[in-house]
């Protein structure tokens, strides 16, 4: 506990700073509220719309669980692929990188018109931008596996099946957490980004509506909505990281 204290402090800290000068800024400038509005009238503002934004909450964390869902499975699916097959790796690894040049602001539209307003043009977005870095870091998790290990299993009559679950599974966990924890910090945002796309219900549309009628305060409300949502999950991950990966941890105090 004294640890995540430790390391809360200092952006905490930057936080404030931030967000006491924005505070004094709009205060003492007399900013018009539908330019910039101040932390605390976002504040006030939020709490009294909170009934609205939770109902646009729940869309888009429903789109980003789901979506997630659907990368995780894919990411594991070809990086066991690519680990089994050689072929396959040479096949299809140029062209998972050449995806990510395809930018999602060009894919996420024809998505919607392909699919419509519904749920799944949504989770194909959040998919497509969460896929690659786990599907990334869980191949070099494979391939970064201690060929001692493997060579050890394999002369005590270990099979292919047996070595890969026993040696490389563990051994790239690490790498898996890192990708997922850069991914799930995406995930909302892509969420967010399918519905100002076009959607029925989600934060992406209400902060197009807000934007629209001028209440910049309840778009700043959203945005935090937002980030709160991207926090948690990312917390998630590495509560979840610390509980499958114990020994991560102890290996990192006995360095420090």
């Amino acid at each position: 506990m004294r640890s995540v204290l430790r390391s809360l402090w200092p952006p905490l800290l930057v936080l404030a700073v931030v967000v006491g000068g924005w505070q004094l800024y709009v205060t003492g400038a007399g900013v018009d509220p539908t330019m910039l509005p101040s932390p605390a009238r976002v504040l006030e503002q939020g709490w009294a719309n909170r009934t609205d934004l939770w109902a646009q909450t729940v869309p888009t964390l429903q789109e980003t669980l789901l979506g997630f869902a659907l990368s995780f499975a894919a990411a594991w699916l070809v990086a066991v692929l690519l680990d089994f097959s050689s072929a396959a790796r040479r096949g299809l690894y140029p062209l998972l990188v050449a995806s990510q040049t395809v930018p999602i602001v060009a894919v996420a539209p024809l998505l919607i018109i392909w699919f419509g307003f519904g749920l799944l043009p949504k989770m194909l977005v959040v998919t497509l931008t969460t896929f690659f870095p786990l599907a990334a870091n869980l191949a070099a998790g494979f391939a970064a596996t201690d060929r001692e290990a493997m060579r050890l299993l394999r002369s005590l009559g270990a099979g292919r099946l047996r070595t890969f679950r026993l040696v490389r599974v563990p051994s790239a966990m690490p790498y898996f957490f890192a990708g997922l924890r850069v991914s799930i910090t995406y995930a909302v945002v892509g969420a967010v980004f399918a519905e100002y796309a076009g959607a029925e219900a989600g934060l992406g549309i209400y902060m197009q509506a807000q934007k629209s009628a001028f209440r910049t305060d309840l778009v700043f409300a959203a945005v935090g909505v937002t980030a709160a949502l991207s926090i948690a999950l990312f917390g998630a991950t590495c509560l979840l990281q610390r509980l499958v990966l114990p020994w991560e941890r102890a290996q990192r105090e006995e360095r420090s």
